[in-house]
């Protein structure tokens, strides 16, 4: 028996278009002499729809899509992930296809309520096993039938094992994070010896706003060894071969070192993030530094330098060496590029506000001015060209609140919004090195070798307002990702000082990481879905 593993790039609520990669899906695998295709978790949405699922005629729209799959579908089984309404309930269902028929279908048992994830508010757990016959010449197969979460638990392996499963699907919609694979191989490898049968694990991948799908699909033995293991990032179909009640030894693609599979996550939140919202391309202010540059070269790998317009705006602050690496990198890339001086324009704004500011000193008002400057500059080409604005703040900068509303965090997706500061260096570094795409040696490497600066006033440095990066990512890292205290982290080892005053900055700039744009998510607790603090907060740890 030979099992087809779609690895799709669904674009959420567009059931169309969705119905034909799947009807696509099909027609491959059959000609491919495969007997059963597996799409991943609501394949027939994409994930999460939301509050679509909602919405009646959505629903509607989605049984209409499964009638067709039953009626068009032949020759082979198919087991496809979508929403079902049952009177007043909704349910994440796997609906088998064989044929004209309907086999069976199964609830969703388990329903996550954390990190990104909030299914309760839409789907009724389910609560019966699905194991459906597949014919084959050696007589027929018992297939089990569970979805995501439910192979986090012991229990809806079990039943389906107890129902006579010789063999388990798992449709998933699993969202990346770094180190997530290992993490998924070794749950499943947990169900696997519990129940004694193999297992064939479908993940959707692609960017849906802030998620990132990593696919990674795979199966697995009764060893617990992986015996197929599609390419990660990629729209692919994978096949694992059933025999003599195994899966049998296939294609598996090597894993990823954290710097390739976090810059490929970056990359795929990009490229879809555009793409699938319609934007003829993006915008970003290029400024020399290596969080721009890095934002560059993530923007031309995923969209192509056709559809990236950097843009320096010098001001008397900014160091020659600035421009002249930004110059750089622009010949090494090939991209659209703009000089804007900002000068005329900040000085027009403080002859417009002399009688304001009469009286005081110079502050941060007159930095934060220029950064605004830049972002309102950036903005008027966005809705000149209609290109969308990437933002180049990176975790650690969210994390203090290092970053000015209205100018630097202007913008529509932020490309770094959860990469810490010292990831981002390993990230430029990796980038140079490698040979995954079309360039290497993309960042010049006078921009990774000096102290970060906002060069907004006279020989400034990050480190006059911030801990050194490697302190503040280690403290970001303990309280925000692991959620441990301040006491924990400072009986780790870190000056107390450190940890009161990150903790602090943290507390204190929820108001700006609420008006922040979207961006990739690539750890498991990102300032976004999964970090739902109250502006309003009067707790002190």
């Amino acid at each position: 028996m030979k099992i087809a593993l779609a690895q799709l790039n669904p674009k959420v609520g567009d059931i169309a278009g969705n119905l034909d990669l799947i009807l696509a899906a099909a027609r491959d695998a059959r000609e491919a002499g495969a007997d059963v295709l597996v799409t991943p978790e609501l394949a027939l949405t994409g994930y999460p729809p939301e509050d679509l699922l909602l919405r009646p005629s959505f629903l509607a729209d989605c049984a209409k899509a499964i009638g067709r799959l039953i009626d068009e579908v032949d020759g082979i089984t198919l087991v496809v992930g979508h929403p079902r309404a049952s009177g007043d309930e909704r349910y994440n269902t796997a609906t088998v296809i064989r044929d004209g028929n309907v086999l069976g279908r199964y609830e969703k048992m388990l329903l996550p309520n954390d990190e990104v994830f909030d299914e309760v508010r839409y789907f009724t757990p389910g609560a019966v096993p699905l194991v459906f016959d597949q014919p084959n010449a050696d007589g027929d197969h018992r297939i089990g039938v569970v979805i995501c979460e439910d192979v986090w638990d012991i229990e809806p392996a079990a039943a389906a094992r107890d129902e006579g499963a010789e063999l388990l699907l798992v449709l998933n919609a699993s969202p990346y994070h770094k180190a997530k694979q290992d993490k998924r191989h070794e749950v499943v490898r947990q169900r696997v010896e519990e129940n004694g049968i193999p297992a064939v694990y479908v993940n959707m991948v692609g960017g849906q706003d802030e998620l990132v799908f990593d696919g990674h699909s795979f199966a697995m033995n009764r060893a617990g060894d992986v015996v197929v293991q599609a390419a990660p990032f990629a729209t692919t179909l994978a096949y694992a071969d059933y025999l003599e009640g195994d899966l049998q030894l296939g294609d598996v693609e090597p894993e990823c070192s954290e710097e390739e599979s976090v810059y490929k996550a970056l990359v795929t939140g990009v490229r879809d993030y555009i793409g699938k919202n319609g934007f003829p391309g993006v915008l970003l202010g290029l400024s020399g530094g290596i969080d721009s540059a890095l934002t560059l070269a993530i923007a031309v790998d995923a969209l192509g330098a056709d559809k990236v317009h950097a843009v320096m705006m010098p001001s008397r602050y900014t160091a020659d060496i600035s421009v002249d690496d930004s110059r750089d990198m622009i010949k090494r890339l090939g991209c659209q590029y703009s000089e804007i001086e900002i000068w005329p324009v900040y000085e027009a704004f403080m002859a417009g506000l002399a009688g304001e500011f009469a009286g005081t000193s110079a502050d941060t008002t007159e930095e934060n001015l220029q950064a605004r400057i830049r972002g309102t500059l950036l903005m008027a080409l966005s809705n000149k060209g209609g290109k969308l604005v990437l933002t180049t703040g990176n975790k650690s900068e969210m994390t203090t609140g290092y970053a000015t509303l209205y100018g630097d965090m202007a913008g529509g997706f932020a490309v770094l919004k959860d990469v810490a500061k010292t990831l981002v260096y390993r990230l430029s570094s990796w980038r140079n090195c490698t040979d995954v795409f079309a360039l290497a040696d993309v960042i010049p490497e006078r921009i990774i070798t000096r102290p970060p600066s906002a060069e907004l006033r006279p020989d400034q440095k990050d480190q006059d307002s911030l801990p050194e990066y490697e302190v503040l990512d280690a403290i970001l890292e303990a309280y925000v990702e692991r959620n441990l205290s301040r006491a924990e982290i400072v009986a780790q080892g870190f000056v107390e000082a450190d940890v009161d005053r990150v903790v602090r900055l943290l507390r204190i700039n929820e108001y700006k990481r609420r008006q922040a744009p979207v961006g990739p998510r690539i750890t498991h607790r990102s300032f976004g879905k999964d970090w739902r603090m109250p502006i309003t907060n009067g707790y002190r740890d």
